[in-house]
C-alpha cells in the first residue's frame, strides 16, 4: 500500500500509478454530483451544450452536502459520501464523456463502471462513511454552485479542498476491485458457514 498526494488537475498518468488499497489525498478542485447532476450533465453534453465548469482532471464526489448560507457565501457543514451504486447507471458514460479520472464515494461500483475505469483510465476511491464532519474539514471553501434548481443535495457544488482524504483506492485502472475481491472471498466461505450452521447455500 502506498500513499499519494495529488493536486488537480489529476492526469491519467497520475491515476495509472495507483493500485487497490493505496491511499490518496486531493488538493485543488473537487465537484459534487449525484444521480440528478450526472443525468443533467450527460443530457446537456448530448445536446452539445457546454458545462458550467471543465470536469476533466477534477475529482467528482458522490455527495449531497449539508450547507448553510452566510450572507452571500455558502458554507459546507457536513459532506459525507453518498452510496455510489446510485450513480452506476451513469458513471461509465460520465467517465467517457468528461474525462474525470478520480471518483470519490462509498460502497463501490459495479462491473460496467469498473470496465469504463479500465478503458478510460479512472479510479474509484472510498471515503469512510459516517465521517461527514471530518470530510467538511478538508473543504476550504465553496468556489461555485450550479443547478440549484435541483436542490442543495443534488446540485453541482464546486469546492476548493486541501489534503482531502484519506481516500482508499477501491477500483483501479487495471480492472481490480476491492469490493469484488471481498465479495468473492465471502462467497468462497459460504459452504463452510453453511456446514457450521447446518444449512446449504
Amino acid at each position: 500500500m502506498a500513499e499519494y498526494h495529488f493536486t488537480t488537475p489529476i492526469t491519467k498518468e497520475d491515476v495509472q500509478k495507483l493500485r487497490i488499497g493505496d491511499v490518496i489525498y486531493v488538493t485543488g478542485t473537487v465537484f459534487t454530483a449525484r444521480d440528478e447532476a450526472h443525468e443533467r450533465a450527460l443530457e446537456m453534453a448530448e445536446k452539445g451544450e457546454s458545462m458550467p465548469i471543465e470536469f476533466e482532471g477534477l475529482a467528482v464526489y458522490h455527495c449531497g452536502p449539508v450547507v448553510r448560507q452566510v450572507g452571500d457565501q455558502w458554507e459546507i457543514v457536513a459532506a459525507g459520501p453518498t452510496t455510489s451504486t446510485r450513480m452506476d447507471i451513469f458513471e461509465d458514460e460520465f467517465i467517457k464523456t468528461f474525462g474525470v479520472n478520480v471518483i470519490i464515494g462509498k460502497g463501490g461500483m459495479g462491473p460496467r463502471t469498473v470496465k469504463a475505469m479500465q478503458e478510460y483510465k479512472a479510479v474509484y476511491t472510498a471515503f469512510v462513511g459516517g465521517a461527514a464532519v471530518v470530510a467538511a474539514k478538508g473543504i476550504k471553501r465553496v468556489k461555485e454552485v450550479h443547478w440549484l434548481d435541483l436542490g442543495t443535495p443534488e446540485c453541482l457544488w464546486v469546492l476548493e479542498v486541501e489534503k482531502f482524504g484519506p481516500l482508499i483506492v477501491g477500483i483501479d485502472t487495471y480492472g481490480e476491485s476491492l469490493f469484488q475481491n471481498v465479495a468473492d472471498k465471502a462467497r468462497e466461505k459460504l459452504p463452510q458457514i453453511g456446514e457450521f450452521l447446518g444449512i446449504s447455500f
